[in-house]
């Protein structure tokens, strides 16, 4: 290989990643890097100058320290009840659809079912929101309904269960469409050959359908847990005051009243490390599962 060749072969890829690398630089590793200086600074707001110290991290998870307050502690584990539970929802609900769409529904359908699937987040967050809250208010369409049948009123909106919801609504389709394109690619002969040995639909779902798509599964689980983790838009329109959630308690930290940005800087670099931490444990296991299933 000539001199020629090599230089081509160094400037090629760097020309086709440079873009894209600098982007990255510029809107997510510079920004991610500023938050980490200034969550090292207990105490910084607006217009002021702080040293640096562990303080704002020990105030979210030290008990010992002298301004650590439980309540931090519950709007975390607030959110990942809701992250949670929206997962499982999403999980519950998604699998059936997708499976049915992948494998049951006629082929001249497919496609029309997952656009009708896709349509809803077509329009913004925003207006999904709203629609619910005018379907779970007291005086909403649900209500109006449950007095037809004869049936007592519920108080649904400023409620945990609105949150969750509104949550399962809009992740949902992500759901389906992940593991729809997973069952797409299942290997049919596989379940043949299955229940040509006598395993009974049961065996077959668990010892050979589940094993081939859990890597979509984990794939779409871990993107509803993301997304709903950080979500701002419902739990505040639909949860009310009782259901703080961390992207509140950041936007506050920044935006609201307390005004403190260390503080609320150190809360997104936590949040951050979690979501890291969950995508780095998806790459290095969920290939390897798969892998050790196919064997």
């Amino acid at each position: 290989m000539d001199l020629r060749q090599r230089f081509l072969k160094l400037v090629g890829p760097t020309a086709l990643l440079g873009p894209s690398g600098l982007w990255l630089l510029l809107f997510l590793v510079a920004p991610t890097l500023l938050i980490l200086n200034i969550s090292l600074m207990p105490g910084l707001r607006p217009g002021e100058t702080g040293s640096y110290g562990l303080g704002n991290y020990f105030r979210i998870l030290n008990p010992l320290y002298s301004n650590f307050n439980p309540v931090y502690l519950q709007v975390i584990g607030r959110s990942l009840f809701f992250a949670a539970g929206t997962t499982l929802i999403c999980l519950l609900m998604g699998f059936p659809a997708a499976y049915w769409i992948a494998l049951m529904a006629p082929k001249r359908w497919r496609n029309l079912l997952i656009v009708a699937f896709v349509l809803p987040l077509w329009t913004s967050s925003l207006l999904r929101a709203y629609a619910w809250i005018s379907i779970l208010r007291y005086s909403g369409l649900l209500n109006q309904l449950l007095s037809i049948l004869h049936l007592p009123n519920q108080r649904w909106s400023d409620t945990s269960t609105a949150v969750l919801i509104g949550l399962s609504y809009n992740f949902l389709p992500y759901m389906v469409l992940i593991l729809y394109a997973s069952l797409e690619k299942l290997d049919v002969r596989l379940l043949e050959a299955a229940a040509d040995l006598g395993a009974t639909p049961r065996q077959t779902f668990w010892r050979v359908t589940i094993p081939q798509i859990l890597p979509g599964i984990a794939a779409s689980c871990l993107l509803v847990f993301i997304t709903s983790m950080g979500d701002f838009v419902v739990p505040t329109l639909l949860g009310g005051a009782s259901s703080m959630t961390i992207a509140r308690l950041i936007y506050n930290q920044f935006l609201g009243i307390s005004r403190n940005w260390g503080f609320g800087s150190a809360l997104s670099m936590a949040l951050i490390l979690a979501v890291s931490i969950a995508i780095a444990l998806l790459i290095k296991y969920g290939d390897r599962t798969s892998v050790s299933d196919s064997h």
